[in-house]
Protein backbone atom coordinates (compact mmCIF):
# COMPACT_ATOMS: atom_id res chain seq x y z
CA UNK A 1 0.00 0.00 0.00
CA UNK A 2 2.76 2.25 0.38
CA UNK A 3 3.12 4.37 -3.02
CA UNK A 4 6.00 6.42 -2.29
CA UNK A 5 9.54 6.64 -3.17
CA UNK A 6 12.43 6.17 -0.88
CA UNK A 7 13.85 9.24 0.72
CA UNK A 8 16.70 11.24 -0.95
CA UNK A 9 19.65 13.21 0.02
CA UNK A 10 18.78 17.48 -1.09
CA UNK A 11 21.68 16.34 -3.15
CA UNK A 12 20.61 13.79 -4.91
CA UNK A 13 16.92 14.96 -5.45
CA UNK A 14 18.75 18.25 -6.80
CA UNK A 15 20.74 16.26 -8.96
CA UNK A 16 17.62 13.65 -10.20
CA UNK A 17 16.29 17.28 -11.37
CA UNK A 18 16.51 17.66 -14.86
CA UNK A 19 16.98 21.59 -14.96
CA UNK A 20 19.72 21.04 -12.61
CA UNK A 21 21.42 18.29 -14.44
CA UNK A 22 21.09 20.37 -18.04
CA UNK A 23 22.72 23.62 -16.11
CA UNK A 24 25.18 21.47 -14.64
CA UNK A 25 25.73 20.19 -18.52
CA UNK A 26 25.33 23.51 -19.91
CA UNK A 27 28.14 24.71 -17.34
CA UNK A 28 30.21 22.41 -18.21
CA UNK A 29 30.25 23.09 -22.25
CA UNK A 30 30.12 26.85 -21.61
CA UNK A 31 33.64 26.55 -19.51
CA UNK A 32 35.31 24.21 -22.16
CA UNK A 33 34.25 26.12 -25.27
CA UNK A 34 35.66 29.58 -23.26
CA UNK A 35 38.69 27.53 -22.75
CA UNK A 36 38.92 26.50 -26.39
CA UNK A 37 37.98 30.05 -27.51
CA UNK A 38 40.83 31.37 -25.32
CA UNK A 39 43.05 28.90 -26.58
CA UNK A 40 42.54 29.88 -30.40
CA UNK A 41 42.47 33.32 -30.16
CA UNK A 42 46.30 33.35 -27.89
CA UNK A 43 47.45 31.12 -30.91
CA UNK A 44 45.83 33.54 -33.78
CA UNK A 45 46.98 36.80 -32.20
CA UNK A 46 50.19 34.95 -31.41
CA UNK A 47 51.21 33.81 -34.78
CA UNK A 48 49.45 36.42 -36.75
CA UNK A 49 51.82 39.06 -34.77
CA UNK A 50 54.83 36.85 -34.75
CA UNK A 51 54.32 36.49 -38.59
CA UNK A 52 53.81 40.64 -39.18
CA UNK A 53 57.12 41.37 -36.95
CA UNK A 54 58.90 38.93 -38.83
CA UNK A 55 58.00 40.99 -42.04
CA UNK A 56 59.16 43.75 -40.68
CA UNK A 57 62.29 42.49 -39.14
CA UNK A 58 62.99 41.00 -42.75
CA UNK A 59 62.92 44.37 -44.13
CA UNK A 60 64.97 46.00 -42.11
CA UNK A 61 67.81 43.51 -42.36
CA UNK A 62 67.30 44.10 -46.38
CA UNK A 63 68.19 47.72 -45.43
CA UNK A 64 70.96 46.95 -43.86
CA UNK A 65 72.12 44.48 -46.60
CA UNK A 66 71.65 47.18 -48.80
CA UNK A 67 74.55 49.05 -46.82
CA UNK A 68 78.55 48.81 -47.01
CA UNK A 69 79.64 46.86 -44.12
CA UNK A 70 82.20 49.58 -42.93
CA UNK A 71 79.38 51.99 -42.95
CA UNK A 72 76.55 49.40 -40.95
CA UNK A 73 77.80 50.55 -37.11
CA UNK A 74 76.81 54.00 -37.83
CA UNK A 75 74.01 53.39 -39.57
CA UNK A 76 73.25 51.42 -36.55
CA UNK A 77 73.77 54.47 -34.15
CA UNK A 78 71.72 56.42 -36.43
CA UNK A 79 68.78 54.23 -36.45
CA UNK A 80 68.96 54.00 -31.96
CA UNK A 81 69.44 57.45 -31.71
CA UNK A 82 66.50 58.48 -33.96
CA UNK A 83 64.12 55.75 -31.57
CA UNK A 84 62.21 56.86 -29.95
CA UNK A 85 59.35 54.34 -29.02
CA UNK A 86 62.27 52.18 -28.32
CA UNK A 87 60.28 49.66 -29.91
CA UNK A 88 63.32 47.95 -32.34
CA UNK A 89 66.66 46.97 -30.76
CA UNK A 90 70.01 46.28 -32.33
CA UNK A 91 73.21 44.68 -31.77
CA UNK A 92 76.10 44.25 -34.31
CA UNK A 93 78.72 41.43 -33.21
CA UNK A 94 82.29 40.39 -34.63
CA UNK A 95 83.13 36.85 -35.53
CA UNK A 96 84.56 36.26 -32.32
CA UNK A 97 81.03 37.64 -30.62
CA UNK A 98 81.98 41.03 -29.46
CA UNK A 99 79.85 44.03 -29.75
CA UNK A 100 80.43 46.28 -32.41
CA UNK A 101 77.76 48.30 -32.58
CA UNK A 102 73.94 48.73 -30.99
CA UNK A 103 72.13 48.14 -27.98
CA UNK A 104 71.85 44.56 -27.80
CA UNK A 105 74.47 44.04 -25.28
CA UNK A 106 74.68 40.06 -25.39
CA UNK A 107 74.42 37.71 -28.78
CA UNK A 108 71.84 35.06 -27.34
CA UNK A 109 73.50 31.99 -28.06
CA UNK A 110 69.71 30.24 -28.87
CA UNK A 111 68.82 32.75 -31.98
CA UNK A 112 70.11 31.09 -35.42
CA UNK A 113 71.79 33.04 -37.99
CA UNK A 114 69.18 32.05 -41.03
CA UNK A 115 66.85 35.43 -40.29
CA UNK A 116 63.93 33.21 -38.77
CA UNK A 117 62.04 35.19 -36.21
CA UNK A 118 62.15 33.71 -32.51
CA UNK A 119 60.34 35.27 -29.50
CA UNK A 120 63.10 35.68 -26.74
CA UNK A 121 61.47 36.64 -23.17
CA UNK A 122 63.59 38.01 -20.86
CA UNK A 123 66.99 37.08 -22.26
CA UNK A 124 68.69 39.84 -23.70
CA UNK A 125 70.62 42.17 -21.46
CA UNK A 126 69.83 45.65 -23.16
CA UNK A 127 71.81 48.78 -22.77
CA UNK A 128 68.19 51.26 -22.88
CA UNK A 129 66.66 48.94 -19.68
CA UNK A 130 67.19 47.50 -16.74
CA UNK A 131 65.06 44.75 -17.48
CA UNK A 132 64.96 43.48 -21.53
CA UNK A 133 61.42 43.36 -22.90
CA UNK A 134 59.70 40.29 -24.73
CA UNK A 135 60.92 40.45 -27.86
CA UNK A 136 60.91 39.23 -31.38
CA UNK A 137 64.61 38.75 -32.26
CA UNK A 138 66.16 37.50 -35.89
CA UNK A 139 69.55 37.39 -37.51
CA UNK A 140 72.07 37.25 -40.14
CA UNK A 141 75.85 36.79 -40.94
CA UNK A 142 76.99 39.03 -42.88
CA UNK A 143 79.69 38.55 -45.67
CA UNK A 144 82.42 40.02 -43.41
CA UNK A 145 81.77 37.42 -40.71
CA UNK A 146 80.06 39.43 -38.43
CA UNK A 147 76.42 38.83 -37.18
CA UNK A 148 73.72 41.58 -37.21
CA UNK A 149 70.80 40.53 -34.69
CA UNK A 150 67.66 42.63 -35.25
CA UNK A 151 64.92 42.53 -31.90
CA UNK A 152 61.66 44.17 -32.01
CA UNK A 153 59.96 45.20 -28.63
CA UNK A 154 56.27 42.82 -28.19
CA UNK A 155 55.23 43.93 -25.11
CA UNK A 156 52.48 46.40 -25.70
CA UNK A 157 51.16 43.55 -28.46
CA UNK A 158 51.09 40.83 -25.41
CA UNK A 159 49.36 43.78 -23.34
CA UNK A 160 46.49 44.05 -26.04
CA UNK A 161 46.48 40.19 -25.89
CA UNK A 162 46.67 40.08 -21.93
CA UNK A 163 43.94 42.59 -22.20
CA UNK A 164 41.48 40.48 -24.57
CA UNK A 165 42.01 37.61 -23.00
CA UNK A 166 41.19 39.08 -19.54
CA UNK A 167 38.01 40.75 -20.91
CA UNK A 168 36.94 37.44 -22.68
CA UNK A 169 37.57 35.61 -19.42
CA UNK A 170 35.66 38.19 -17.39
CA UNK A 171 32.85 37.99 -19.55
CA UNK A 172 32.82 34.62 -20.22
CA UNK A 173 32.62 33.96 -16.01
CA UNK A 174 29.87 36.83 -15.88
CA UNK A 175 27.57 35.54 -18.74
CA UNK A 176 27.90 31.66 -17.40
CA UNK A 177 26.94 33.12 -13.99
CA UNK A 178 24.55 35.22 -15.76
CA UNK A 179 23.01 32.25 -17.86
CA UNK A 180 22.52 30.00 -14.77
CA UNK A 181 21.23 32.49 -12.50
CA UNK A 182 18.70 33.21 -15.78
CA UNK A 183 18.16 29.37 -15.97
CA UNK A 184 17.01 28.93 -12.48
CA UNK A 185 14.93 32.28 -12.14
CA UNK A 186 12.98 30.43 -16.09
CA UNK A 187 12.77 27.14 -14.09
CA UNK A 188 11.15 27.81 -10.66
CA UNK A 189 7.87 27.73 -12.64
CA UNK A 190 8.39 24.75 -14.10
CA UNK A 191 10.00 23.02 -11.30
CA UNK A 192 6.82 24.18 -9.32
CA UNK A 193 4.88 22.77 -12.41
CA UNK A 194 6.70 19.23 -11.83
CA UNK A 195 5.79 19.40 -8.05
CA UNK A 196 2.20 19.72 -8.54
CA UNK A 197 2.16 17.18 -11.19
CA UNK A 198 3.99 14.76 -8.64
CA UNK A 199 1.56 15.26 -5.87
CA UNK A 200 -0.94 14.58 -8.12
CA UNK A 201 0.38 11.35 -9.54
CA UNK A 202 0.75 10.71 -6.20
CA UNK A 203 -3.10 11.06 -5.39
CA UNK A 204 -3.87 9.24 -8.91
CA UNK A 205 -1.50 5.81 -7.41
CA UNK A 206 -3.51 6.14 -4.05
CA UNK A 207 -6.82 5.15 -5.91
CA UNK A 208 -8.43 8.69 -6.77
CA UNK A 209 -8.91 8.74 -10.46
CA UNK A 210 -10.73 11.82 -10.24
CA UNK A 211 -7.39 13.76 -10.26
CA UNK A 212 -5.90 15.62 -13.13
CA UNK A 213 -2.42 16.95 -13.78
CA UNK A 214 -2.36 20.38 -14.10
CA UNK A 215 -2.09 22.04 -17.68
CA UNK A 216 -1.35 25.62 -19.21
CA UNK A 217 2.45 25.63 -19.96
CA UNK A 218 1.73 25.25 -23.98
CA UNK A 219 4.79 23.45 -23.47
CA UNK A 220 5.99 19.13 -24.29
CA UNK A 221 4.83 19.22 -20.49
CA UNK A 222 1.60 20.63 -20.88
CA UNK A 223 0.83 18.41 -24.05
CA UNK A 224 1.73 15.20 -22.48
CA UNK A 225 -0.23 16.37 -19.37
CA UNK A 226 -3.32 17.08 -21.50
CA UNK A 227 -2.73 13.05 -22.80
CA UNK A 228 -2.55 11.68 -19.77
CA UNK A 229 -5.51 13.19 -18.55
CA UNK A 230 -7.58 11.55 -21.22
CA UNK A 231 -6.11 9.04 -20.37
CA UNK A 232 -7.09 9.24 -17.06
CA UNK A 233 -10.76 9.86 -17.62
CA UNK A 234 -11.26 6.83 -19.92
CA UNK A 235 -9.75 5.14 -17.17
CA UNK A 236 -12.50 6.67 -15.00
CA UNK A 237 -15.12 6.16 -16.75
CA UNK A 238 -14.67 2.45 -17.35
CA UNK A 239 -14.05 1.98 -14.32
CA UNK A 240 -17.24 3.60 -12.57
CA UNK A 241 -18.78 1.39 -15.38
CA UNK A 242 -17.13 -1.21 -14.06
CA UNK A 243 -17.84 -0.37 -10.65
CA UNK A 244 -21.26 0.27 -10.95
CA UNK A 245 -22.24 -2.93 -13.34
CA UNK A 246 -20.48 -4.70 -10.10
CA UNK A 247 -22.47 -2.58 -7.36
CA UNK A 248 -25.48 -3.31 -9.41
CA UNK A 249 -25.50 -6.71 -9.51
CA UNK A 250 -24.61 -6.97 -6.08
CA UNK A 251 -27.66 -4.54 -4.46
CA UNK A 252 -30.30 -6.52 -7.20
CA UNK A 253 -28.93 -10.12 -5.75
CA UNK A 254 -28.92 -8.80 -2.31
CA UNK A 255 -32.69 -8.38 -2.46
CA UNK A 256 -33.62 -11.75 -4.13
CA UNK A 257 -31.25 -13.72 -1.48
CA UNK A 258 -32.55 -12.26 1.18
CA UNK A 259 -36.10 -13.15 0.11
CA UNK A 260 -34.80 -16.72 -0.49
CA UNK A 261 -33.61 -16.74 3.12
CA UNK A 262 -37.19 -15.75 4.55
CA UNK A 263 -38.23 -18.54 2.30
CA UNK A 264 -35.99 -20.89 3.81
CA UNK A 265 -36.93 -20.35 7.51
CA UNK A 266 -40.62 -20.56 6.85
CA UNK A 267 -39.44 -24.20 4.92
CA UNK A 268 -37.14 -25.08 7.95
CA UNK A 269 -40.22 -24.24 10.32
CA UNK A 270 -42.50 -26.54 7.77
CA UNK A 271 -39.87 -29.33 8.26
CA UNK A 272 -39.56 -29.45 11.98
CA UNK A 273 -43.22 -31.16 11.83
CA UNK A 274 -42.44 -33.46 9.15
CA UNK A 275 -40.01 -35.40 11.34
CA UNK A 276 -37.27 -35.60 8.19
CA UNK A 277 -33.65 -35.42 9.69
CA UNK A 278 -31.93 -35.67 6.29
CA UNK A 279 -33.93 -32.19 4.86
CA UNK A 280 -33.97 -30.47 7.90
CA UNK A 281 -30.19 -30.86 7.61
CA UNK A 282 -30.38 -29.52 3.91
CA UNK A 283 -32.61 -26.51 4.28
CA UNK A 284 -30.08 -25.74 7.44
CA UNK A 285 -26.94 -26.08 5.11
CA UNK A 286 -29.02 -23.66 2.58
CA UNK A 287 -29.65 -21.16 4.87
CA UNK A 288 -25.72 -21.50 5.90
CA UNK A 289 -24.75 -20.35 2.17
CA UNK A 290 -27.44 -18.11 1.76
CA UNK A 291 -26.27 -15.70 4.91
CA UNK A 292 -22.59 -16.02 3.91
CA UNK A 293 -23.96 -15.19 0.65
CA UNK A 294 -25.52 -11.89 2.17
CA UNK A 295 -22.63 -11.27 4.10
CA UNK A 296 -20.38 -11.03 1.01
CA UNK A 297 -22.86 -8.77 -1.03
CA UNK A 298 -23.16 -6.55 2.09
CA UNK A 299 -19.20 -6.26 2.08
CA UNK A 300 -18.74 -5.88 -1.26
CA UNK A 301 -20.99 -2.39 -1.54
CA UNK A 302 -19.20 -1.58 1.94
CA UNK A 303 -15.86 -1.24 0.01
CA UNK A 304 -17.74 0.40 -2.84
CA UNK A 305 -19.11 2.77 -0.42
CA UNK A 306 -15.95 3.53 1.64
CA UNK A 307 -13.87 3.49 -1.85
CA UNK A 308 -16.72 6.41 -2.93
CA UNK A 309 -16.85 8.78 -0.46
CA UNK A 310 -15.24 12.23 -0.62
CA UNK A 311 -11.81 12.56 0.24
CA UNK A 312 -11.36 13.87 4.14
CA UNK A 313 -15.02 15.26 3.58
CA UNK A 314 -16.13 13.99 6.44
CA UNK A 315 -12.33 13.80 8.74
CA UNK A 316 -11.70 15.46 11.95
CA UNK A 317 -8.99 15.70 15.16
CA UNK A 318 -9.52 12.21 16.93
CA UNK A 319 -7.52 10.32 19.48
CA UNK A 320 -6.55 6.57 18.69
CA UNK A 321 -6.29 6.03 22.69
CA UNK A 322 -10.03 6.38 22.69
CA UNK A 323 -10.75 4.42 20.28
CA UNK A 324 -8.51 1.29 20.85
CA UNK A 325 -9.99 0.89 24.00
CA UNK A 326 -13.33 0.95 22.35
CA UNK A 327 -12.74 -1.70 20.20
CA UNK A 328 -10.59 -3.58 23.13
CA UNK A 329 -13.65 -3.77 24.96
CA UNK A 330 -16.16 -4.97 22.34
CA UNK A 331 -14.37 -7.51 21.66
CA UNK A 332 -13.76 -8.66 25.05
CA UNK A 333 -16.60 -10.87 25.59
CA UNK A 334 -15.84 -12.67 21.83
CA UNK A 335 -12.21 -13.31 23.11
CA UNK A 336 -13.34 -14.71 26.73
CA UNK A 337 -16.10 -17.07 25.06
CA UNK A 338 -13.02 -18.61 22.88
CA UNK A 339 -10.64 -18.73 26.13
CA UNK A 340 -8.20 -16.20 24.11
CA UNK A 341 -6.30 -12.91 26.43
CA UNK A 342 -7.17 -9.71 24.49
CA UNK A 343 -4.75 -7.24 25.89
CA UNK A 344 -4.68 -3.72 25.10
CA UNK A 345 -1.27 -1.58 25.72
CA UNK A 346 -2.26 1.99 25.07
CA UNK A 347 0.96 4.83 24.89
CA UNK A 348 -0.27 8.38 24.68
CA UNK A 349 0.32 9.61 20.83
CA UNK A 350 -0.36 12.17 19.14
CA UNK A 351 -3.98 13.11 17.78
CA UNK A 352 -4.53 12.31 14.21
CA UNK A 353 -6.86 13.41 11.16
CA UNK A 354 -9.13 10.77 10.03
CA UNK A 355 -12.59 9.45 9.78
CA UNK A 356 -13.31 7.81 13.46
CA UNK A 357 -16.30 5.57 12.18
CA UNK A 358 -14.54 4.08 9.23
CA UNK A 359 -11.28 3.22 11.63
CA UNK A 360 -13.26 2.03 13.80
CA UNK A 361 -14.79 -0.45 11.42
CA UNK A 362 -10.96 -1.05 9.85
CA UNK A 363 -10.00 -1.67 13.93
CA UNK A 364 -12.53 -3.94 14.29
CA UNK A 365 -12.34 -6.11 11.31
CA UNK A 366 -8.68 -6.53 12.17
CA UNK A 367 -9.27 -7.63 15.57
CA UNK A 368 -12.36 -10.09 14.59
CA UNK A 369 -9.37 -12.06 12.42
CA UNK A 370 -6.92 -11.93 14.79
CA UNK A 371 -9.60 -13.89 17.28
CA UNK A 372 -11.21 -15.88 14.59
CA UNK A 373 -7.62 -17.63 13.50
CA UNK A 374 -5.99 -17.61 16.61
CA UNK A 375 -6.58 -21.25 18.26
CA UNK A 376 -8.48 -21.55 21.93
CA UNK A 377 -6.27 -20.28 24.71
CA UNK A 378 -4.26 -17.98 22.08
CA UNK A 379 -3.16 -14.62 22.79
CA UNK A 380 -4.42 -11.39 20.75
CA UNK A 381 -2.93 -8.10 21.50
CA UNK A 382 -3.38 -4.78 20.65
CA UNK A 383 -0.62 -2.07 20.46
CA UNK A 384 -0.56 1.62 20.50
CA UNK A 385 2.80 3.27 20.44
CA UNK A 386 4.02 6.77 19.12
CA UNK A 387 7.22 6.65 16.69
CA UNK A 388 9.13 9.76 15.30
CA UNK A 389 6.59 9.74 12.27
CA UNK A 390 3.61 9.35 14.16
CA UNK A 391 1.63 7.17 15.90
CA UNK A 392 1.14 3.49 15.05
CA UNK A 393 -1.51 0.98 15.60
CA UNK A 394 -0.03 -2.96 15.81
CA UNK A 395 -2.30 -6.14 16.07
CA UNK A 396 -0.82 -9.14 17.25
CA UNK A 397 -1.86 -12.20 17.25
CA UNK A 398 -0.43 -16.24 17.66
CA UNK A 399 -2.42 -17.98 14.95
CA UNK A 400 -1.20 -19.92 11.90
CA UNK A 401 0.32 -16.50 10.49
CA UNK A 402 -0.03 -15.19 6.61
CA UNK A 403 3.14 -17.09 4.52
CA UNK A 404 5.05 -14.16 3.23
CA UNK A 405 4.23 -14.60 -0.69
CA UNK A 406 0.24 -14.15 0.19
CA UNK A 407 0.20 -11.17 1.74
CA UNK A 408 -0.46 -8.95 -0.52
CA UNK A 409 -3.05 -11.36 -1.90
CA UNK A 410 -4.89 -11.35 1.55
CA UNK A 411 -5.58 -7.61 0.87
CA UNK A 412 -7.94 -8.73 -2.62
CA UNK A 413 -11.56 -9.38 -2.29
CA UNK A 414 -12.26 -12.71 -1.66
CA UNK A 415 -9.03 -14.02 -1.22
CA UNK A 416 -8.46 -16.98 1.34
CA UNK A 417 -5.15 -18.26 2.77
CA UNK A 418 -4.49 -21.85 2.08
CA UNK A 419 -4.25 -22.52 5.82
CA UNK A 420 -7.82 -20.46 6.58
CA UNK A 421 -9.85 -21.85 4.09
CA UNK A 422 -11.84 -24.42 7.12
CA UNK A 423 -12.89 -21.56 8.57
CA UNK A 424 -16.31 -19.75 8.23
CA UNK A 425 -16.18 -15.96 6.12
CA UNK A 426 -15.95 -13.70 3.27
CA UNK A 427 -12.27 -13.16 2.43
CA UNK A 428 -13.53 -9.23 2.04
CA UNK A 429 -12.50 -7.96 5.71
CA UNK A 430 -8.79 -7.31 4.89
CA UNK A 431 -10.41 -5.92 1.39
CA UNK A 432 -12.50 -3.15 3.95
CA UNK A 433 -9.83 -2.58 5.60
CA UNK A 434 -7.70 -1.52 2.59
CA UNK A 435 -9.97 0.21 1.48
CA UNK A 436 -9.86 3.06 4.80
CA UNK A 437 -6.24 2.81 4.75
CA UNK A 438 -6.41 4.03 1.25
CA UNK A 439 -9.44 6.83 2.29
CA UNK A 440 -6.55 7.87 5.18
CA UNK A 441 -3.59 7.48 2.95
CA UNK A 442 -2.36 5.54 6.06
CA UNK A 443 0.15 2.46 5.23
CA UNK A 444 -1.08 -1.22 6.35
CA UNK A 445 2.04 -3.47 6.72
CA UNK A 446 1.51 -7.51 6.98
CA UNK A 447 4.77 -9.11 8.87
CA UNK A 448 5.41 -12.19 10.79
CA UNK A 449 4.84 -12.58 14.97
CA UNK A 450 6.66 -15.21 15.26
CA UNK A 451 4.20 -17.05 16.04
CA UNK A 452 1.49 -15.80 13.92
CA UNK A 453 0.47 -12.14 12.59
CA UNK A 454 1.50 -8.62 13.00
CA UNK A 455 -0.99 -5.89 11.05
CA UNK A 456 0.91 -2.54 11.52
CA UNK A 457 -0.85 0.56 10.68
CA UNK A 458 1.16 4.05 10.27
CA UNK A 459 -1.21 6.59 11.05
CA UNK A 460 0.45 9.47 8.94
CA UNK A 461 -0.21 10.47 5.34
CA UNK A 462 3.23 10.05 3.67
CA UNK A 463 3.49 12.69 0.52
CA UNK A 464 6.04 13.33 -2.06
CA UNK A 465 8.28 15.94 -1.18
Amino acid sequence: MDTTFPAQSALGRRWHSTTFRLLSVYAVIFSLSVMLLLGYIGWAVTGDMERETDVVMDWQLVYFDSLPDSGLADAIHRRIEHERMHTNYYGLFAADGSLLAGDVLVYPSQLATNRTGKTLDLVLSMARNDEAPVVRAMAERRKDGSTLVIARDLTHILRIRETIINALVGGGIVCLLAGVAGGLALSVRQMRRLKAIRRVTQRIAQGDLAQRLPIGGRDEVDMLAHLVNHMLAEVERLMNEVKGACDGIAHDLRTPLAHVRTLLAHVAERTDTLDDAALSQLVERARIETDALLDRFRAMLRISEIGTLQRRGGFGEMQLETLMQEVGELYEPLAESRSIQLSVHVQPVDAIHGDRALLFEALSNLVDNAIKFTPEGGVVRMELRQTSAGPQVDILDNGPGIAADERDAVLQRFYRGESTRHLAGSGLGLSIVSAVMRVHDFTMKIGNAQPGTRISIECWSRTLA
